[in-house]
């Protein structure tokens, strides 16, 4: 017996490049199993419900290809896709009733009235919405009109459903409602579900697996609990909950320094003293009352003996802020040389109080740092003793140009920390926004989008927010210079 393709959904290599020249998807390959529920995940503006419309057939790649079954559709016009899509705003007809909105794909298809009964009478049974069919559909509450939306795409029988943020529009305890009607919905179908959404939540809890998309790019593809677990930068790690992301380095397998001291870990193959970025999350740090020299495994505080045992490296802090969450407290600590932990704890320590906190060598996530010490750039020595790069020219230090002539191609080098942010634009060389920010524990590693579109890393200690407008300077002894050839070593 012929076995059918392996993937309903096979997306490869597929980049959407719109009239200005800029990418809504870059190379995005994506598979998806028969009966899977996918959801694709990211901030406004990454390319998750371009994706989604690229599958469905709405938009069409600029390169690529797209298969369902196993058929290329790259080119296929919607209506003859075997998929229906569920949209943000439903998309309801204001002048037809439940029924015959849930009814409009099959009349269409002039099938036979009883037909129609039964499918659509089936449909709204599974969407909870039985003995609606004679109310009009702006009488309906968001979550009413949500489910009308979504029997609408299932009673024509689907093999793929896509969903694009169908519950952005929900109040937060009819979106959690919704949750679990999707998911067993989902389980009652058995057909394949792909979900776009904005919300990290949402996507944890109904997906077989997590698409993360950044800036037209997929960035880790698993399920909710490696995603969560396990993320592969520092994007996801930031985007996915709440992280402390600290600078760290890599002493030998199963051994990793970061504020100032040694821990225990668990992950391999980063090679020997190696700069990486360690990733805990804020629930698996332990902690306890203390006046920063305990001696024992766990606190006298510690009755229910909550803080493991064993020989585990310890550090101190001060609470500085402690906000009750409901199931938890969230609290900020500060240690003495200045490094901010985030902590969850279903115990109350007040600001000021002085605890000990240790984490478990399996809670500690090590990842392969994206970017280090220097930005490199693209440089060209000019004839007035300055060199141009990032479509600006430079002053530098004299000693710099010794060895090196007119139009001569460098590769030039500045440091993270010597790159100087100014809150008006015009005082900068350069001129461009905040794009994305990470906490280090103790510093801001932000990333500057110039006008020109290049993109600078730089670490501070200042307050920045997303989408700020900053000027760039550069002094010249910040800027370093090396032959083309460095490049490539």
């Amino acid at each position: 017996m012929a076995k059918g393709p392996q993937f309903i959904i096979e997306v490869n290599h597929v980049s959407k490049q719109f009239e200005d020249g800029k990418y809504a998807l870059n190379d995005v390959s994506l598979q998806v199993k028969k009966g899977e529920f996918v959801t694709i995940l990211g901030p406004s503006g990454c390319g998750k419900t371009t994706l989604l419309r690229c599958i469905a057939g709405f938009q069409v790649a600029s390169s690529g290809e797209i298969l369902l079954k196993g058929e290329d559709v790259t080119k296929t016009p919607p209506y003859k896709r075997p998929v229906n899509t569920v949209f943000q705003k439903y998309a309801l007809f204001p002048h037809l009733n439940v029924f015959n909105n849930v009814a409009f794909g099959l009349k269409l298809k002039k099938e036979a009235p009883e037909t129609i009964k039964k499918k659509v009478r089936r449909a709204l049974k599974m969407a909870n919405l039985t003995g609606y069919e004679e109310r009009e559909v702006d009488t309906l509450s968001g979550g009413q009109q949500q489910r009308v939306a979504i029997a609408r795409a299932i009673v024509n029988e689907p093999e793929v459903l896509l969903l694009d943020e169908p519950l952005s529009a929900l109040d937060l305890k009819m979106r959690h409602d919704m949750q679990i009607e999707l998911k067993e919905l989902h389980e009652k179908l058995g057909i394949t579900f792909i979900y776009v959404t904005h919300d990290q939540e949402e996507a944890l809890t109904l997906s077989d697996r997590v698409v993360v998309m950044n800036e037209g790019k997929i960035q880790q593809i698993g399920t909710p609990t490696d995603i969560y677990n396990e993320p592969q930068n520092c994007f996801v790690a930031d985007f996915i909950g709440e992280s402390n992301i600290l600078s760290g380095t890599m002493i030998r397998d199963k051994r990793v320094a970061f504020c100032g001291q040694e821990f225990d870990c668990i992950d391999t193959g980063f090679g020997e003293n190696n700069p990486v970025d360690v990733v805990i999350r804020p629930e698996d740090i332990y902690i306890w009352k203390s006046d920063g020299s305990d001696k024992s495994d766990r606190s006298d505080d510690d009755p229910e003996d909550r803080v493991p045992k064993g020989k585990f490296t310890k550090w101190y802090g001060e609470v500085q802020t402690c906000i009750f969450k409901g199931v938890h407290y969230e609290m900020r600590v500060l240690t003495p040389d200045g490094y901010e932990f985030l902590i969850q704890d279903y115990h109350e320590y007040l600001p000021g109080t002085e605890v000990g906190m240790l984490v478990r060598p399996e809670d500690i996530q090590i990842m392969k740092k994206e970017h280090y010490i220097y930005n490199y750039f693209e440089g060209e020595v000019l004839k007035n003793g300055k060199v141009r790069f990032l479509d600006a020219e430079w002053e530098v230090e004299e000693k710099q140009l010794e060895g090196f002539t007119d139009g001569d191609k460098v590769q030039v080098r500045v440091k993270f920390r010597d790159i100087d942010l100014q809150d008006y634009e015009e005082e900068g060389t350069l001129s461009g926004y905040v794009h994305f920010i990470l906490y280090k524990g103790n510093h801001y590693h932000l990333t500057i989008r110039t006008d020109e579109g290049y993109d600078l890393y730089v670490n501070t200690d200042d307050v920045w927010d997303d989408g700020d407008r900053v000027g760039v300077v550069i002094k010249p002894k910040a800027i370093k210079i090396d032959k083309v050839e460095r490049m490539n070593e």
